[in-house]
Order: C-alpha cells, then sequence, then structure tokens
C-alpha cells in the first residue's frame, strides 16, 4: 500500500519547553522485490529537522518508523534507527547497559553492528539466534530473555519487520507498546488512516487503508479508535502476512537488574522520560502492515 510519512511536524512550543530536541529520525520500508529500503538522518541541525519534516511517500507492505532520543552513541546515521540485518529492520525503545558484556556474547555477531547503540547490539544477538533455526519468534525470547537475565536494562520495547511480517516485544512495564486491529476503513468502515503522535513526533497518512485492513504498533495511542490494546510486560507479539495476529508471554519474570530513571546519566534519562501531559515520547515508533491486492 501506498502511505505518506511526517517524522516530525512542525516545532511544538510546549514539547520544546518540556524536553530537548530529537536527535533522529528514521523510516524503513521494502521494495517491490522485498528489499529493505531505509531513510534515516541524525539531527544535528536545523536543515536536518527541515529533512525530517519533509513528507515521505512509499510503498510497502511493511513500515517501521522511529524518532530517535539518543541514551546511547552519538548523533551519527549508524546510531539513528531503524538498523537492517539479514533483510530485516528493527526499532528499539529503552536502555541495555554493560555493552561490554553483550559484546563478548556476541562474538563474532560484533561483525553485524556498524555503530555505538545498544540497540543495535541487542539486534545483532536477535540477528545470531535467528540464524541456528531461522525461528525469528523464538530468536527474540531467547535473546530477550538472555538480556534479561544478565544485563541492566530499562526496557527491551521493540518492533521488528520484514517485507511481509511484523514482531513487537514490550518488557518490562518501564514504557508502554500498543496495537490496533484495524479493519479496513477504521470503525466507520469508510475512512482512511491518518495517524499522529502526540506531540508533533511521527505522523502517517494511507488513503489505501480506507479499503484495507492493517494492523498498527505505536509507542502511544495514534488516534480515538477505541481499538487499542496496550501489549502486557512480556508479551511478544506476530503479524503474520495474513494479519492473523498472535501473542505469548515471551519473558514472564522480572529483570535480573533493573534500572529505574534515577540509575541513568543526564542523557539517558532524558532520552527515556516517559510521556505525560506536559512531555513528549521518549521515543516513537509506528509501522502498519496489510494485505496486497
Amino acid at each position: 500500500m501506498r502511505a505518506t510519512f511526517w517524522l516530525l511536524e512542525a516545532p511544538d512550543s510546549l514539547a520544546r519547553q518540556s524536553r530537548r530536541e530529537p536527535d533522529g529520525t528514521g523510516l524503513g520500508s521494502y521494495d517491490p522485490d522485498g528489499r529493505p529500503v531505509v531513510s534515516k538522518q541524525p539531527l544535528a541541525a536545523y536543515r536536518d529537522h527541515e529533512f525530517a519534516r519533509e513528507a515521505k511517500e512509499v510503498v510497502s507492505r511493511t513500515f517501521v518508523a522511529h524518532v530517535r532520543y539518543a541514551s546511547t552513541g552519538a548523533l551519527d546515521v549508524r546510531n539513528t534507527h531503524p538498523f537492517a540485518q539479514d533483510g530485516r529492520l528493527l526499532a528499539h525503545n529503552g536502555v541495555i547497559e554493560d555493552l561490554g558484556a553483550l559484546e563478548r556474547e556476541l562474538g563474532d555477531a560484533m561483525s553485524l553492528v556498524g555503530g555505538d547503540t545498544d540497540s543495535e547490539r541487542f539486534f545483532a544477538l536477535i540477528t545470531r539466534e535467528i540464524g541456528r533455526d531461522g525461528d525469528v519468534t523464538g530468536a527474540i525470547e531467547r535473546a530477550a530473555g538472555w538480556v534479561a537475565g544478565h544485563l541492566p536494562l530499562l526496557s527491551l520495547n521493540l518492533v521488528l519487520i520484514t517485507a511481509s511480517e511484523l514482531w513487537a516485544l514490550r518488557y518490562p512495564d518501564t514504557h508502554e507498546l500498543w496495537v490496533l486491529e484495524r479493519a479496513a476503513g477504521g470503525p466507520g468502515g469508510n475512512r482512511h488512516l491518518e495517524h499522529a503522535g502526540a506531540r508533533g513526533s511521527i505522523r502517517v497518512r494511507s488513503a489505501a487503508l480506507a479499503a484495507r485492513p492493517a494492523v498498527v504498533i505505536a509507542s502511544e495511542r495514534m488516534d480515538e479508535d477505541s481499538g487499542w490494546r496496550l501489549l502486557d510486560p512480556g508479551e511478544l507479539l506476530h503479524v503474520g502476512g495474513d494479519l492473523r495476529v498472535t501473542r505469548r508471554p515471551a519473558l514472564e519474570s522480572a529483570p535480573a537488574h533493573p534500572l529505574t530513571l534515577a540509575d541513568l546519566d543526564p542523557r539517558a534519562r532524558e532520552s527515556q522520560r516517559p510521556s505525560g501531559p506536559a512531555q513528549g515520547p521518549p521515543s516513537s515508533s509506528a509501522s502498519a502492515s496489510t494485505t496486497s491486492s
């Protein structure tokens, strides 16, 4: 389907007062041959913000969009979400510490990592596990379980997509992650999709979804549809190519070394500050998967 994304909208005075500016934006999709296409930019200057506010029209079955508030790594395209590995795309919201231990666990899989972030290293662990048996669901569960059992963490929330499928994990309960199983045309049956974040971050519009169903994952409710459901802590969700949604409790125990905002350095703490009436979301990720016509 065809969709138009705005990764940042016009500057919002309340958002500017409540938190610092975003550090990066990215949009991932797939071309007609199933190859991943990523458009991303670190936001280090005003001209970069203008780039992020330009409409980006793409055609794909799956999408992942992300606004980054950096907790680890410099403002560099290598550290900007989404990340691509072995034809899959991932965006992550959270903080993982003791990256040295994670790198030792990765071993040769560190060759998948090109930047400085905890997110890309976590993705490499998932990719390594997928390589063992090809089971993406099991790989996410094993990788997240290893991190939860060995490393200090604040959140492992993620969205991972292929050309036709989608996975989402919420763990633990630090940040929200929402799912909307949207019928063609929405609640009224004839409405296009028009979704927007609460603080002028991601906005997406698709006329095609007036006639097609979709599944949307987002770090906040993106419209007034009553069908939004909050994922349970530890829940791993999968959307197949036929839009069938399956859920499983992937991580049922609390993290062995949980972090709180007070444990983080000032930069990481600011990036993970929860949303509220006078705050923007710490980072935003949204994705849509549709049936083909």
